[in-house]
C-alpha cells in the first residue's frame, strides 16, 4: 500500500490483524443479500484497498452476486469477473445499468483455460493495461451450495480430489494475467461431511502453494455475528451441537499471496 507515512499512519483504517470480527454485513449501496454464499463486502473492501490504488485493475474468477464489483465502483477500480451462472450476471449487469463504472462481466467457466486467456486478453486491450494488479476468488465449498445446473459448476462436485484440481486449473489460467509482484487472494471455509471436517481451505491453499511459485503472505479468520440467517434459531444451533460432537462453522479463512513469477 503506497502513501504510508510516520504522520498518516495511524488514520489508514486497513484491518492488519489476523483475525477479523464483523458485527454485520456491509449492506449499503448496491449490497444486497439475496444469494447463497454471498460474500462480505468488508473482504473485498479491505484487499482492495490495502493491494491496489485507484485506477488499478481487479480481476474476479467467482464473481457471484457482484459484491467485488461494487467495491470496484466505490473505490474507482476497474474490474473483469467470471461465473457461470447467467442468471446472476444478468441481474448483477441490471443492478449496475446506471453505473459509469469500467468492468466486464464475463459468462465462463474459469476452469477452461483457452477462453479465459481470450476474454482477459481482449479485455486488458480495451482497459489499455497488459496485467492484472490483483486477483480474489471467492469459490463454493464443494457442493455445500448448489449454484446452477451448469455440469461445470464447481458445486456440483462432491469430493476433494477432483474440486482442489478444478480450482488449481483456474489459477492456471488466471494468474499469468497478475503482475508479478502483485498479490492475490482466496477466501474458503471448511466443510463438515461423513460426521467429520474436512478442512477444504487448507486442502486448497496447499495445493496452489504446490503448483504455482507464490508466497503465503497472510492468513486471516473472519467471523461475523448473525451470520446464521435469523438470530432466534441460534439457540437449536447450539442445543444441536451439544448434544452431537460437533462444533459450529462460523468462520472463514482468507489467503493471501504473493506472485512470483
Amino acid at each position: 500500500m503506497k502513501g504510508i507515512t510516520p504522520q498518516n499512519w495511524r488514520d489508514i483504517d486497513i484491518n492488519v490483524d489476523s483475525l477479523w470480527l464483523i458485527k454485520e454485513r456491509d449492506k449499503s449501496g448496491r449490497h444486497t443479500n439475496m444469494y447463497h454464499g454471498n460474500f462480505i463486502p468488508q473482504i473485498p473492501n479491505q484487499l482492495i484497498r490495502r493491494y491496489t490504488e485507484e485506477g488499478d485493475l481487479v480481476m474476479e474468477l467467482f464473481s457471484g452476486s457482484g459484491t467485488t464489483l461494487f467495491e470496484c465502483e466505490k473505490l474507482k477500480r476497474l474490474y473483469i469477473g467470471f461465473d457461470i451462472n447467467e442468471d446472476i450476471i444478468s441481474f448483477v449487469n441490471g443492478v449496475m445499468k446506471d453505473s459509469d463504472a469500467r468492468y466486464f462481466l464475463n459468462l465462463c467457466d474459469v476452469t477452461d483455460k483457452e477462453r479465459v486467456a481470450d476474454y482477459v486478453s481482449m479485455e486488458l486491450n480495451v482497459f489499455e493495461r497488459k496485467a492484472v494488479d490483483f486477483l480474489i476468488a471467492h469459490p463454493p465449498y464443494l457442493d455445500i451450495v448448489k449454484f446452477t445446473e451448469h455440469e461445470g459448476d464447481l458445486s456440483h462436485i462432491t469430493e476433494v480430489e477432483p474440486f482442489i484440481e478444478k480450482i488449481v486449473q483456474a489459477f492456471d489460467g488466471a494468474l499469468p494475467f497478475l503482475k508479478k509482484g502483485k498479490y492475490f487472494s482466496l477466501v474458503m471455509g471448511d466443510v463438515y461431511k461423513k460426521s467429520a471436517v474436512v478442512p477444504l481451505a487448507f486442502y486448497t491453499m496447499q495445493a496452489l502453494m504446490q503448483n504455482f511459485k507464490i508466497r503465503l503472505k497472510g492468513i486471516v479468520i473472519k467471523n461475523i455475528e448473525g451470520n446464521r440467517g435469523k438470530l432466534g434459531v441460534q439457540d437449536i444451533w447450539k442445543y444441536r451441537a451439544l448434544k452431537s460432537d460437533y462444533f459450529l462453522f462460523k468462520h472463514e479463512y482468507i489467503f493471501v499471496f504473493k506472485k512470483e513469477f
